[in-house]
Order: C-alpha cells, then sequence, then structure tokens
C-alpha cells in the first residue's frame, strides 16, 4: 500500500507518465532525490533533445542511486527498450546479424522524464541519426575524447583540445568542446552527411595519430593503458557506427550528479577549468547560455497527431485530404482557425474543429452548436485531422470511414481563451457573414465529461458572456464612436501601461513622470451625490472604501476619472499590505482604523467648457487631459491630484526612492488615452520586479507550518493558456497562511490548471480552480519562464486571471 500511495500519473508534455518515489535519493553524497533529477531533465529539455533526437539512446541505469565512493551503487547499460516503455515512446530498430535491437529516441520532453522514472541518469548516443523512414543515415558530427591517464587532468585535457581545434579548423571544421562530466572533454564538429562511419574513423583515427607523433609526451592514441601515464587519450574510436558517447546534457553517474556540460573555448582556456554540476547548468541554461546550440539545429519531433487519422482512410478510395507523415512535425502556429462542417453520414451530426498544435483538434457534435446558453450538447472527440481538412466539401465514397457528404456550414478566425488538454477549452469563434453561427461572434465552452460514459464524451455550452456582435478592433485601431453627450456611452476599462526600462523611455521625447503607486487601480464615476468605483475586473470598491465618496463633491456630475486606491502607513508611504487589511464587510470600522486615498491621474469624462455637456476626452493628449483633470476636480482629505514630473526621468526615479514608492510611469505628452489597451505611450518602470499570477494549488508545509500551507504554486497566462511560473512559500504571516488555505479549499479540483507544473512541485500539490490573482516581488526569471526568488505581496481580488500578463 505504501508504494501504491507513492506512485502517480502526471503530464509531460501532453504526454501521461506514472512515477513514483520521486524523494528517492539517487546521489547520497549531496541528497539530490529522484524528483530532482525529473526536473533537471524538463529544464535542460529544450538544448538536450536537439543533441539527442532521432538518434538511438543507450541509458545506463542506477535503479537503486549512485551510492558513495566507498560503495558505489549498482548499474547497467540497458539498449533494447523496456517492456514498461509508455506506448507513445518514439522508438526504431537496429538490425543486427542475428537479432534486432529497438530503441527509444529522446525526440520529446516526456521520453527524459521516463528516463528519471527509471533512474536512467546517462544517455548515450551514436554521431548518426535515423532518417524519416526509420533508416540510419551517415554521421552528422565527429567526436574526439580526450581521457586524461593516470597523472594527467583537465589542464591537459584542454591543452590537447586546443591542438585538436587547430587542426580541424585547417579542414574548415568549427571545433565544440563539452567538458565530459567525469574526467576529460568532448569535442563535436560538424559534418554534412556525406561520408560513412567507417571514412569519419579513419579520419578521427589519423588526426588522433598525428597530435600523437608532434606531442608525444602529451598525447597517445593507442588504448592500451601501458602507454597512458601523464598523457591523454585521444580516443577516435566512438566515431564507429556501433559506438556511443554520452550525451550533451546528460548527467553522469558519479557521486556528485556532474554534467556532460558543452562549454565555450574561453572557459576551456581558463586555468582553473572544471567539470560543471547540474545546478551550474541549470544557470548555464536559464541564462540563454548553450554553446553547443548550432550543433542542434534539426528540427525536433513532436507527436504525430495524424497517426489515427491516416489509419482510418485509403488516399486512394477518398477525396479527402490525407497527407504524409512529415518526418519532423511543426509545432503550433500562432494563429487559430476554426470550421464546421455539416456530415450527412450514418448519422447526421457537425464536426466541430479547432486549430490547436498543427491539426484541427475535432469534436461530432449529434445536434449541433448551441445557439442559446442555456442549451449544452454532447461533443464526442474524435481523431485529429488536418489543416486542409478546413476546406474540404464533398461525397466520401460508401465503403470509406464516415462515408457521406460534407458540407462546410461556418468558419473563420478562433481566439483560444483557454486549452487545457483532455479537460477544458473556451474559444471565441468569428465565423461568416452567412454562416450557420449567423455572422456574430459567440464564446463556446467545451468541457470533458467522462463520467457521462465515456472519456471522449464533452460538453458543448454556448457561454453566458458573449462578446460584442462585431469582431474586436485591432489593437492599434484608433476608431471611436462620437457621442452627442457622453454620459449615454459606457464606462470603458483602464488603459495600461507596458513594462519597460530607463532605456525605453526616449531621451528626447515629451514625457511626463508619475509616481507608480502600490494600490488597486480604480475608475471613479459621479452621479449626483454618490459615486462609483470599479476595479480593473469590474468589482464594485465603493462598498468597501466609503470615505472616497467624498469625490462625489469633489468634481462634476457625470465626470469619470482615473486613479489609484491607495493606504498609506505611518510614515505616509502606500502600504499594499494594510490596503489589503480593509475588511470589505465593515468598511466604517475599517475606514477608521485604515483609511485609504485616491490618487487621481487621468480624466476619461469632463464637462465641456464651451456646452456644459459631458466629452468624451479619451481622443485628447495626456497634456490637455491632465489640464482640464486639475482646473475641474479639487482635492479633499482622501482624493488628491498628485503632481506629474516634467523634469528627467532620473530625477523621477529618485524622487520615486526618496518617497518609498515603486517607480514610475512614463506618459507621453501627446498620447491619447486608449481605454482598455496597453500601450507604449505609458511605461512603467519599477525599482522592483513585481508579477501578478494565477495561484493554481498549493503545497502543505513543514514544521510549524504543517497543519496549513507551505507554498502557493503559481502560474501566468500565455498564449491563450496558464503556465507554471513556480512556487512562492515566503513573504507570509502565519495568519495569512491560515486564511489563504481557507480561501483555497473552497476552490479544489484534481487536475492542475498548468499542464507544464514539473513533478518536482506536483508531486504532492493541492489543485485549486484559477480564480484567485496574486501578487509577488521576484529577482529575475529563468529561461524557462520560472520566477526567482519570488516573495510574496498579497491578493489581487481587484484583478480577474485573464488580467495577468507577464510584466517582463
Amino acid at each position: 500500500m505504501a508504494t501504491r500511495a507513492k506512485e502517480q500519473t502526471v503530464s509531460v508534455a501532453g504526454r501521461r507518465l506514472k512515477v513514483s518515489n520521486l524523494d528517492k535519493v539517487l546521489y547520497p553524497e549531496t541528497g539530490t532525490t529522484k524528483g530532482e533529477v525529473m526536473q533537471y531533465f524538463a529544464d535542460v529539455a529544450t538544448v538536450l533533445i536537439p543533441q539527442a533526437a532521432w538518434r538511438p539512446a543507450t541509458r545506463k541505469r542506477w535503479v537503486d542511486g549512485v551510492g558513495t565512493g566507498e560503495r558505489p551503487g549498482k548499474v547497467f547499460f540497458r539498449k533494447d527498450l523496456e517492456d514498461s516503455a509508455p506506448e507513445w515512446t518514439p522508438r526504431a530498430n537496429i538490425t543486427h546479424k542475428d537479432h534486432v535491437n529497438t530503441y527509444p529516441m529522446v525526440n520529446e520532453p516526456a521520453v527524459l522524464a521516463w528516463f528519471a522514472q527509471l533512474a536512467a541518469l546517462e544517455v548515450h548516443v551514436p554521431q548518426w541519426r535515423f532518417d524519416e523512414h526509420l533508416k540510419p543515415m551517415n554521421p552528422d558530427r565527429m567526436v574526439l575524447d580526450l581521457d586524461p591517464g593516470p597523472g594527467a587532468g583537465l589542464a591537459e585535457c584542454a591543452e590537447v583540445a586546443f591542438l585538436c581545434r587547430e587542426l580541424l579548423e585547417g579542414m574548415d571544421l568549427v571545433a565544440y568542446p563539452v567538458t565530459s562530466g567525469s574526467k576529460g572533454i568532448h569535442l563535436y564538429a560538424a559534418l554534412d552527411g556525406k561520408h560513412t562511419s567507417e571514412q569519419v574513423s579513419l579520419v578521427a583515427k589519423e588526426l588522433a595519430s598525428q597530435l600523437q607523433r608532434e606531442h608525444p609526451d602529451l598525447v597517445v592514441a593507442d588504448m592500451k593503458k601501458s602507454l597512458r601515464e601523464g598523457k591523454v587519450l585521444l580516443d577516435w574510436s566512438q566515431n564507429s557506427v556501433a559506438k556511443t558517447t554520452i550525451c550533451p546534457y546528460s548527467l553522469r553517474g558519479r557521486t556528485h550528479p556532474t554534467v556532460a556540460a558543452p562549454r565555450t573555448w574561453d572557459e576551456i582556456g581558463q586555468p582553473r577549468l572544471a567539470q560543471l554540476d547540474f545546478h551550474e547548468v541549470l544557470e548555464r541554461v536559464q541564462d540563454s547560455i548553450d554553446p553547443l546550440a548550432a550543433l542542434g539545429k534539426i528540427p525536433v519531433a513532436t507527436p504525430d497527431r495524424l497517426a489515427e487519422y491516416r489509419s482510418k482512410r485509403d488516399p486512394d478510395q477518398t477525396p479527402e485530404p490525407v497527407p504524409a507523415p512529415a518526418p519532423h512535425p511543426a509545432g503550433p502556429g500562432s494563429s487559430s482557425t476554426f470550421v464546421i462542417q455539416e456530415h450527412h453520414a450514418r448519422a447526421l451530426h457537425w464536426d466541430f474543429r479547432i486549430e490547436h498544435s498543427g491539426v484541427l483538434v475535432s469534436w461530432a457534435v449529434p445536434k449541433g452548436p448551441p445557439l442559446e446558453p442555456k442549451k449544452n450538447r454532447l461533443a464526442v472527440m474524435t481523431e485529429d485531422h488536418p489543416l486542409d481538412y478546413a476546406e474540404f466539401e464533398g461525397e466520401i465514397p460508401r465503403g470509406q470511414y464516415g462515408a457521406g457528404t460534407v458540407k462546410l456550414w461556418d468558419s473563420g478566425d478562433c481566439e483560444i481563451e483557454k486549452w487545457r488538454e483532455d479537460s477544458e477549452v473556451i474559444a471565441v469563434l468569428h465565423g461568416r457573414p452567412d454562416g450557420g453561427l449567423g455572422g456574430v461572434p459567440r464564446r463556446y465552452a467545451l468541457i470533458n465529461t467522462p463520467g457521462m460514459g465515456d472519456a471522449k464524451n464533452w460538453l458543448l455550452q454556448l457561454m453566458k458572456e458573449q462578446p460584442t456582435s462585431q469582431k474586436p478592433p485591432a489593437p492599434d485601431s484608433e476608431a471611436h464612436d462620437d457621442v452627442p453627450d457622453a454620459r449615454s456611452a459606457s464606462v470603458p476599462g483602464p488603459m495600461l501601461a507596458q513594462a519597460g526600462t530607463e532605456e525605453d523611455i526616449d531621451a528626447d521625447g515629451a514625457w511626463a513622470f508619475e509616481m507608480k503607486w502600490d494600490g488597486y487601480r480604480a475608475l471613479a464615476t459621479v452621479d449626483g451625490s454618490t459615486a462609483t468605483l470599479r476595479s480593473r475586473n469590474g468589482q464594485a470598491l465603493e462598498g468597501r472604501y466609503p470615505e472616497l465618496q467624498e469625490i462625489a463633491g469633489l468634481a462634476p456630475d457625470g465626470a469619470v476619472l482615473d486613479g489609484e486606491i491607495v493606504a498609506l502607513d505611518a510614515a505616509g508611504r502606500p502600504s499594499f499590505g494594510l490596503l489589503q487589511s480593509r475588511n470589505s464587510g465593515n468598511g466604517g470600522k475599517s475606514a477608521k482604523s485604515a483609511p485609504v486615498h485616491l490618487m487621481l491621474f487621468d480624466a476619461l469624462r469632463l464637462p465641456s467648457a464651451k456646452t456644459g455637456k459631458l466629452e468624451d476626452l479619451t481622443d485628447r493628449s495626456y497634456a490637455e487631459r491632465r489640464k482640464l483633470l486639475i482646473s475641474q476636480v479639487r482635492t479633499g482629505k482622501h482624493v488628491h491630484i498628485p503632481e506629474a514630473h516634467d523634469g528627467s526621468l532620473q530625477e523621477a526615479l529618485e524622487t520615486s526612492t526618496e518617497l518609498g514608492l515603486e517607480g514610475v510611469v512614463a506618459k507621453r505628452l501627446d498620447g491619447r488615452y486608449r481605454p482598455g489597451k496597453r500601450s507604449g505611450d505609458w511605461m512603467k518602470v519599477k525599482h522592483e520586479r513585481h508579477q501578478e499570477v494565477v495561484v493554481i494549488g498549493w503545497r502543505h508545509g513543514k514544521g510549524n507550518r504543517a497543519d496549513t500551507v507551505g507554498s502557493l504554486l503559481l502560474a501566468v497566462p500565455k498564449g491563450g493558456e496558464l503556465h507554471y511560473a513556480g512556487r512562492v512559500g515566503t513573504g507570509f504571516t502565519d495568519r495569512q497562511l491560515e486564511a489563504a488555505r481557507t480561501k483555497l479549499e473552497k476552490l479544489r479540483r484534481k487536475t492542475p490548471a498548468a499542464k507544464d507544473v514539473p513533478p518536482v512541485d506536483s508531486h504532492d500539490a493541492v489543485w485549486v480552480s484559477p480564480k484567485l490573482v496574486g501578487e509577488v516581488r521576484y529577482g529575475e526569471t529563468t529561461g524557462g519562464g520560472r520566477l526567482r526568488h519570488p516573495v510574496w505581496r498579497g491578493w489581487r481580488e481587484d484583478k480577474d486571471p485573464g488580467q495577468v500578463v507577464w510584466e517582463a
């Protein structure tokens, strides 16, 4: 039972994989666990896979760990594919005289995760690849293994490496060094694939022999151990078709988790050159340091999503598009389309297809797409279809799969708002004017419902919240409706600033610099003797902050003003934590203990000085809007109009620092107000890096935190779906942690809302629906989009998950 409890199924890049015992220590001297190994492989997959893809992978496994120097662990090589290999594992055969071996290929991240589960720490590959027909090709690289003998070390290997480099350059070959993670150095050189392994081996052997002749006291090309004392063996034999070399970025099964690490020639020339462990390699990868990138430029395979589609169709018998399998399938495109086809087959149904990951993901809807929000329709997921199918209309012959008439019902562009593989899809479809959707955009949700009897059963819903009747304008659209009196116009969302640095502010441009207030953004609308306050996500704030009703007596009737709600500490500085302490259910009492202030900085609507009618000011310049704001709105006890600096950015930043603020917002004097848009006319420059995040789960604490939250798991939307951004466990008080658990317990769910959470963070996680937004302070981001050293700042109840974006 204990073993079973440690086993779980995880999703890795769209693949399902059973993992277990992630806390098992594989490197006793450093305490490195299987989970950490799995995480390492996940983090280096983007640089390791190009070096290993389409090559047969031999694994070196330490099932019980590497042991110690005194008691090394048992190890064995594994060539043939394990019987327990997941069915999705890419594989290819090598035929020998008396047998056939089936090898896995490291073509996708899930293979590396599976290797980690097997404790396959070392991955060895040959210098050649399989072609699209899974036939061995000629080698695409040459390798030289520089192995120090007794009395020699890494310094001598480096010396020989430079000698090899000189000879290789004389052959018009570029040499790439890799410290092996063991004792020596490997040198790689790219080849054009025109020569056989035997021919390449002869060239490598001749190169080694020449260096042995020229430097007999340093280089040996003979394998005899008796000849290696104080010298470096230049091993050329690994260019044989049957030989393999440790793959760059693979771990090594030594007492410490060292790595076969690509290096620069400047590093090879350093006097203190040393092997790198996996922590050091991870930092390099996160900093986008990949000296071997040029050697791995080959399209990396993704799963063949059309294999099932092709298996059901004979291209000689059906008019449907049946593309040949691509040797290296393309990844997802940047734009999406959709098509709905009316299919008169054995039973009439509608085929609902959305472009994703280079294919049309497809569902069969027996009763057709619902056109009213209260109607749910069964949608049965079918095999993925090729993109060309979006244009298919015609007759599928009798006897063929899906025989019958296919008619185009509607098609067009698709905005994917959420895509959780095998779980949930939300998309806005923009069909044709004469299409079945009625010529208006419609927001649909597809929800997997395996409880209805089959894992392929989904529900198709027309969502209650629908987009406007027209397709949204382009981001740079300048169109605005003219209204005789702007009171009748709806209040838009606030304009947003882009994150930037000092270098992004054009020194020759005309800018004003406002302080960056640390609070809740709010639009204030005056209606007679009262005022409404709306957050960025439309949440009503006036009940929470009754003292801000003061604005109704300070601004003209019908005014719409933009500002920030802040709470000030005893030193008069904004305190985000103090702002959060306000109790929305007891606003009057809280107003006395922690009063807030409204810092106004813009006006969207004010009366005309000539006619007295309300005017939409969003087309006016910033300078004009500020002038009208100051002239028509008075300040009070809780309402203020802070000055904007018109000096230099540096002066504004210095002032911000003195006031203890988080930075400044630079605004172009001639820039207009773009409601709901993020524009370079406003640039926020911060002293610290802050990031809004969506909370997708939490992990139990340890020690004093055993009964509450230890850390929160975070995500940030990108490309229409949530991506894991790391976890935060600092910056909380004990009371905040208790409150966080109470808040999160109500949102429990079974699966993560982001599909790329690494096993090391997910194995004991409690998942929650992605409905809550928080904010963290952090140092920097890794190359994989994770936050480094995040510190919790607080909840952002004024923002919805869909409004969260990467700030940098």
